[in-house]
């Protein structure tokens, strides 16, 4: 069995009623006719492949602008859809402005520190954990344990959502 493959499909304008009817009468799609934006879920061996097809069979049904997929690529990318307020999307221009940059470059930098800080946060909390379990188990048998879960883990056959 082929995984499923979350599609955002971003439209160049807001599709009409008529064209999301007809669009998920072919793909079921999560819609909403006031956004332009819209999820499908797709069979596939891999996230290009889901895309490829689903442009094939929506191509002509809609206003299709960008196709992108959740799932990481094969050298581990994730496609990131940001869409910001007006207020936050002012205040992003502002900040670029006085910096000298772009807002792209300026929102790139702001996302990234983002996810360092969270990855740093976990790294600090998986700490905290270890040291709690080495103060009543001892390093072998934190390590066994450990060791079991993870080999437990690569023998479970993943099923599909």
């Amino acid at each position: 069995m082929t995984p499923h493959h979350a599609v955002e499909i971003t439209l160049t304008r807001p599709a009409t009623h008529g064209e999301l009817r007809e669009a998920c009468c072919g793909v079921p799609l999560a819609a909403n006719a006031d956004r332009t934006r819209l999820m499908a879920l797709h069979s596939a061996r891999h996230p290009g492949g889901a895309l490829h097809a689903l442009r094939r069979r929506l191509g002509t049904r809609l206003p299709i602008d960008v196709l992108t997929t959740h799932y990481p690529d094969r050298h581990g990318q994730v496609v990131l859809n940001i869409a910001l307020s007006r207020a936050a999307d002012q205040i992003l221009r502002q900040d670029a402005a006085a910096m000298g940059q772009r807002p792209q470059e300026v929102l790139r930098q702001r996302v990234s520190a983002g996810v360092a800080r969270d990855q740093q946060e976990r790294a600090r909390r998986l700490e905290e954990r270890l040291e709690s379990l080495l103060a009543r188990h001892t390093l072998e048998e934190v390590l066994a344990c450990a060791a079991g879960l993870l080999y437990g883990r690569q023998r479970r056959v993943p099923t599909a959502p």
